[in-house]
Order: C-alpha cells, then sequence, then structure tokens
C-alpha cells in the first residue's frame, strides 16, 4: 500500500476549521442560549442595539467567528486586535480608525483576542472609546473575567458564558466536514465517538484531528485510531480558574461523600500536571475541617498519604493519596470542631484580657500562693467520676458552650459524655 494521505487535502492552504467556518449566526453550533431569538445576542441584533461584551468560554467553541458575524449582523466594520501582539501603539491605530469611520456614519466593532492578557492599565485604554460610542468592544478571554479584567472595563460590558461544545456539536461538524469534501470518515461507530471525546469540547481542534485522518485503507477502530491521533492535554491552568474549580469539586465530592466522584476529580486534577502534594494538603485540611471529630484517625489517614507520597513520588505514591480520598469520602463528616473554634474565638476577643481562675494557675512562689494561685485546684484523673465539674473559665464570665458534637461517627459517643458531664457539673453547682 502506498504513503497515507490525509483525509482532506482539497484546499491544503486552508485549514479544515478555516473552510467550515460559519458565515451565519444561525450555523454557530452549541451556543443557542446565546444566539438563539430569544438569548442575549439574539435579541440584541433584533432589536439593532448591540452593546459592548465579553465572551468567555474555553478555545473552539467560536467566539472568534461570533464575534465576525456579530459584526456583519450589525453592519459594522471588523476590528480584530490580540493582545498577544498588539501593543498601546497599534491600538492608537485601530481607535483612530474608528474615528474615522464614525466621522462618516460607520461603526466599528473592535474584537479583542486573549484580551485578558493586556494590563489593567492597557484595558482602561479602552474606556474612553467604548463610552463615547467609537468602538463596540467584544472582548474574548478564556480565563474568568472576575479575576483577569479590571472592574471598570466589567462594568462596561456584559459578560456571556460561551460552553464547550458538546457530543451533539461536535458531531454536527463532522457531518459538516463529510459533506464538505465528499469523504466519509474512516471511523466505526466506537471510533468516532472517541474521536469526539478526545476533542474535549473544542471544535476546532476535533476538526484539525480529522485532517490528520487517512482516506485509504480500513475503517480505523478505537485502537487503531490512536495510532494516527495524539490526544490533547487536559484542559487545566495550575494558575488560574481550571485549578480552583477542579480543586472545588474534588472538596465537595468527598464532603458529599461520594468515593466514585471524588476519584474522577482526583484523577482529573492529576491529569491536568496539580502537584500532588497540594493535594495531599488539601486533603489533611479537609480531615480537620469537614470531619474532625466524626473520626479523628481521619487526619492521620491524609497525613500519611502525604508521607508516603513524598516517599515514594510518582506514580506509586499517588495510590496512597487515592486511598486517602477515598477514606475521608466514606468517613463520617463533622463540622463542630470547626465550628466550636469559630465561636470561642468571638468570644476571647470579645472579652479582652480576662485572667483564667486562680484555682487553675501554678503557684511556683510564696506570693503566687498568697495570692490563692492554685488554691483548692481538683485534679480530675483523682476523683471518683474522673471528673471534677470545675469552672475553667474567667471569672465573672458564664460557662459557655462552644463545641457541639454531631451524632455522627465518633462523635457520637462524645455527645454522650458531654451529656454526662453536663449533669455532673450542674449537679455540683446546685449541691
Amino acid at each position: 500500500m502506498g504513503p497515507t494521505l490525509p483525509l482532506f487535502d482539497e484546499e491544503p492552504a486552508r485549514s479544515l476549521a478555516d473552510r467550515l467556518r460559519p458565515t451565519r449566526l444561525e450555523n454557530v453550533v452549541g451556543q443557542d442560549h446565546l444566539l438563539a431569538p430569544d438569548a442575549p445576542l439574539g435579541r440584541m441584533i433584533a432589536q439593532h442595539r448591540l452593546g459592548s461584551a465579553i465572551l468567555w468560554g474555553p478555545p473552539g467553541v467560536g467566539k472568534t467567528t461570533i464575534a465576525r458575524l456579530l459584526a456583519d449582523a450589525a453592519h459594522l466594520a471588523f476590528a480584530p486586535a490580540s493582545a498577544t501582539f498588539s501593543g498601546v501603539a497599534e491600538l492608537r491605530k485601530v481607535f483612530a480608525a474608528a474615528r474615522s469611520r464614525r466621522s462618516v456614519g460607520q461603526g466599528t466593532l473592535l474584537f479583542v483576542d486573549e484580551i485578558h492578557r493586556f494590563n489593567r492599565a492597557q484595558q482602561d485604554s479602552f474606556l474612553p472609546y467604548v463610552e463615547d460610542g467609537t468602538v463596540t468592544l467584544i472582548g474574548a478571554t478564556t480565563e474568568n473575567p472576575s479575576f483577569e479584567l479590571n472592574g471598570a472595563l466589567l462594568s462596561r460590558t456584559q459578560v456571556l458564558v460561551l460552553k464547550r461544545l458538546d457530543e451533539s456539536a461536535l458531531s454536527t461538524l463532522l457531518d459538516r466536514a463529510e459533506a464538505l469534501t465528499g469523504h466519509r470518515l474512516p471511523l466505526d461507530d466506537d471510533a468516532r465517538h472517541a474521536l469526539i471525546a478526545m476533542a474535549d469540547g473544542d471544535g476546532r481542534y476535533l476538526l484539525n484531528m480529522a485532517e490528520q485522518l487517512p482516506y485509504s485503507g480500513p475503517m480505523l477502530d478505537t485502537s487503531a485510531l490512536a495510532h494516527h491521533i495524539q490526544q490533547r492535554a487536559p484542559l487545566y491552568d495550575k494558575a488560574q480558574e481550571g485549578h480552583y474549580n477542579l480543586i472545588s469539586a474534588l472538596h465537595k465530592a468527598m464532603r458529599g461523600s461520594d468515593p466514585d466522584a471524588a476519584l474522577y476529580w482526583l484523577a482529573r486534577t492529576l491529569d491536568g500536571g496539580e502537584d500532588p502534594l497540594f493535594i495531599a494538603r488539601r486533603l489533611t485540611r479537609f480531615a480537620n475541617e469537614d470531619i474532625g471529630m466524626a473520626d479523628p484517625g481521619a487526619v492521620q489517614q491524609a497525613l500519611a498519604a502525604w508521607d508516603v507520597y513524598e516517599r515514594l513520588g510518582s506514580p506509586e505514591g499517588e495510590l496512597a493519596i487515592a486511598q486517602a480520598v477515598v477514606y475521608l469520602a466514606t468517613a463520617p463528616k463533622s463540622i463542630a470542631v470547626y465550628r466550636g473554634f469559630t465561636r470561642a474565638a468571638k468570644s476571647a476577643r470579645r472579652t479582652g484580657s480576662l485572667m483564667p481562675p486562680a484555682h487553675i494557675l501554678n503557684a511556683p512562689t510564696r506570693l503566687m500562693k498568697s495570692l490563692g494561685y492554685g488554691k483548692e485546684y481538683q485534679y480530675d484523673p483523682d476523683t471518683t467520676e474522673g471528673f471534677s465539674g470545675a469552672d475553667y473559665f474567667p471569672d465573672g464570665m458564664d460557662h459557655e458552650t462552644y463545641y457541639q458534637p454531631t451524632r455522627n461517627g465518633y462523635e457520637s459517643q462524645i455527645s454522650e459524655r458531654l451529656r454526662h458531664w453536663a449533669a455532673l457539673r450542674a449537679r455540683r453547682r446546685s449541691g
């Protein structure tokens, strides 16, 4: 058999993704929540009142395409700029050209790709031109605008969230590719689903993968597909929102006592390149914060996983982290200690510098003994009940209850013990 040729080779100068770029807004897939007639952008176009906006979404979901089509629909000149390549000088030229167009009645849609890469001062430079209508700004970003864009710019734009493309939308793109080229993808049903899954919601990446497929030879199954296609790395930025979203998902799955979901999010974070030691620290925090005295052994499990990983490293040490995740997810939950400490901290700040009661103070000198330090102190282990019922709060301060154990796990035993001691303390005070 001769050399393998690409499936889509009619126009090598233009990528398949570029050739399939929609020419009308209604042909954009996967973003009906923004583009439908009753959706935000659909209403703007119908009312001829296109406002400045930030398009926030993952790569390959149509941000640039939508911006171009919005300019066409609103009869505006399309002026593209990229925060990666454009500086202040280039922006000044764009604004000057927009002023000239405005003087003859032509509006300008300024599209800024990767707008989050502009610093705060550069972002401020857009404000006067947006406010006076010289440009309609459409910014595109893959990062959370709340973190990356300044408040002044956000207050003058509407943030519109684009969704990652689902299986139906990606399948539609493959159908369009086959219709455009007249070739069927050489994939069986399972391999076709696998190709869509490998795209991870990115339409451009899907079409780029499709271009790598041969158009001659046998039909490919999932195993053969893997020899032709390199799967993309998962979208994950350890310094940005992806980092916080996945760690939050892991934390909440454990809190919700779902070990399967917790293992899934653990795998996602590790696959994305997260530092396992960061996860180990989060597990230790979780053991104290969300389990506490309901299972005092939880923190030991978390610390053991941390220690094992430091000794073994990856990938062997990751199994210890997985074991800790399952233990924490299946452990009884309680935030009674967390809440109790929070209440105690507020009370401590409120009461200031009250001294401990004299009976629990050590008296290493005669003067201190003469002042009553340590007088009538009762050593609890020597009492009949192993409990004296003495008051350990400052003089003049009522006994307060901060720690309120739940009925979950080991705390149910603690709860019974505290009730018993409370009864003994009340009996002591009454008699």
